[in-house]
């Protein structure tokens, strides 16, 4: 039995904790998760909350699913680790059989990796050293979208368009071009959205224009910017955007990091504009949540730029120790599984459906902004004026205070910056759901005193 208090001062002393302000946490009561099972969370003290993000957005079937520990429990028997640097392994082949299998239309190759971060940074270097290996030398420039996050390594820090997240860093990173992204409750180009005509992509196309000779590859979030507050692009966004990049003959790099694995009620969110990118990055929901994995996924055609001679060193000089662990892969072949023998996907149209209709009364409080909803990912925007859209100030960190009152309701939630987030495990059943939606407007109500 572990002591308690003890564990507590240990966590404040010893621990940093990421996306954290460590001054204001130090001066809180730590809550300290011990178990999981299902939907739920449960502290050292026995409190049960609802997991009403997923634990970051990466666990799908739920804590303590038996096919996933089974999963993990027999492959730690066979092989733990074996790296892939020159080497196989039987978990990380089978897995990318069954990747190729699921991923849209002629992706063919599986580069792994250990998170969102590194599966967006191993496209940017891959898309950069393919047109170098062409001849192409003047392409060294990236097209992304602002409010855009990609991950916090160097590389996807420099395509990033959150300000508050990459500011600081900028004298380390890389020249990038920005195009505006369709944040519609906030316009970019002052427009509305009902006579704008998507006029971002009048925008976009110019970028690309003006620098496509210098560019390597258009990088985006399909359909949902999820770090950005859950900012859900038009219908027909993202198809323009891919149509025109091809257009232009400039590679398409997708991260579905977060929309990837039954987010927005498809596999993938490039299906729901059937889109076929020529990468795809892929991390969070691969495992169901169990093990750190990521996967790049690219086609032929860029693989076969870096094939020749060894002394060509055409190589692509990039890996990581545990690169295709097989841990790892063995429970994402699990969780593949799960997602057919469970009908995952079907499920989940009713309980996006009472979602979409829980949601409407949150719209009814005066300091709800925008509610947006792709699938079982919500951001709902927090304002001090609804009329004037004027958010809070942020030393009042309206955010943070409605997380706070929501675990006093037995809810785990997190907001970014004053936009509340909601994005339940995938197998989340209709009364827990309402109960997370229950929990999130009664905190909402309280904080805001509406």
């Amino acid at each position: 039995m572990h002591n308690k208090d003890l564990l507590k001062k240990w966590d404040k002393r010893y621990i940093w904790h990421p996306f954290t302000q460590m001054k204001d946490y130090m001066g809180m009561e730590p809550l300290v998760i011990e178990k999981g099972e299902g939907c739920y969370l449960i502290d050292i003290d026995g409190n049960r909350y609802i997991d009403g993000v997923s634990s970051l957005w990466v666990l799908v079937h739920g804590h303590g699913k038996k096919e996933l520990i089974d999963a993990i429990e027999k492959q730690s028997q066979i092989l733990c680790h074996s790296t892939l640097l020159g080497l196989a392994n039987v978990p990380s082949v089978l897995l990318a059989k069954k990747l190729i299998d699921i991923t849209p239309r002629g992706l063919s190759k599986v580069f792994y990796s250990d998170n969102g971060s590194t599966s967006v940074e191993i496209a940017l270097k891959m898309a950069y050293q393919y047109w170098q290996q062409k001849g192409e030398k003047e392409r060294k420039r990236f097209i992304s979208f602002t409010n855009g996050y990609h991950g916090d390594t160097i590389g996807s820090v420099s395509i990033g368009g959150i300000d508050l997240f990459h500011k600081v860093y900028k004298p380390l990173l890389f020249k990038t071009y920005k195009a505006p992204s369709p944040y519609c409750y906030r316009c970019p180009l002052k427009l509305e959205r009902k006579a704008c005509g998507m006029a971002c992509i009048e925008a976009f196309e110019k970028v690309i224009k003006t620098h496509r000779d210098e560019v390597c590859a258009v990088v985006m979030e399909p359909v949902v910017q999820g770090a950005a507050g859950m900012i859900v692009q038009p219908d027909g966004f993202l198809a323009k955007i891919w149509k025109i990049t091809k257009e232009n003959d400039l590679l398409f790099i997708a991260d579905e990091v977060a929309t990837g694995f039954g987010r927005t009620g498809h596999m993938f969110a490039c299906e729901k504009e059937q889109m076929k990118p020529d990468f795809l990055c892929i991390a969070k929901g691969i495992t169901g949540g169990y093990l750190p994995l990521a996967a790049t996924l690219t086609t032929d055609e860029v693989f076969s730029g870096f094939l020749g001679r060894f002394d060509e060193f055409k190589t692509f000089f990039h890996g990581h120790t545990y690169t295709g662990n097989p841990l790892a892969c063995s429970v994402a072949i699990a969780n593949i599984e799960l997602f057919k023998k469970e009908k995952v996907l079907e499920k989940l149209k009713g309980k996006i459906t009472l979602l979409r209709k829980g949601l409407k009364r949150f719209c009814e409080l005066s300091h709800v902004g925008e509610v947006r909803q792709e699938g079982l990912m919500v951001g709902i925007e927090l304002v001090k004026n609804r009329k004037t859209k004027k958010p809070f100030p942020p030393g009042e960190k309206i955010g943070q205070k409605v997380i706070f009152e929501a675990r006093k309701r037995g809810v785990i939630i997190r907001p970014l910056g004053d936009v509340i987030v909601l994005m339940p495990p995938l197998a989340i059943n209709e009364s827990t759901l309402q109960e997370l939606l229950d929990g999130a407007y009664e905190s909402i109500k309280t904080v805001t005193g509406d």
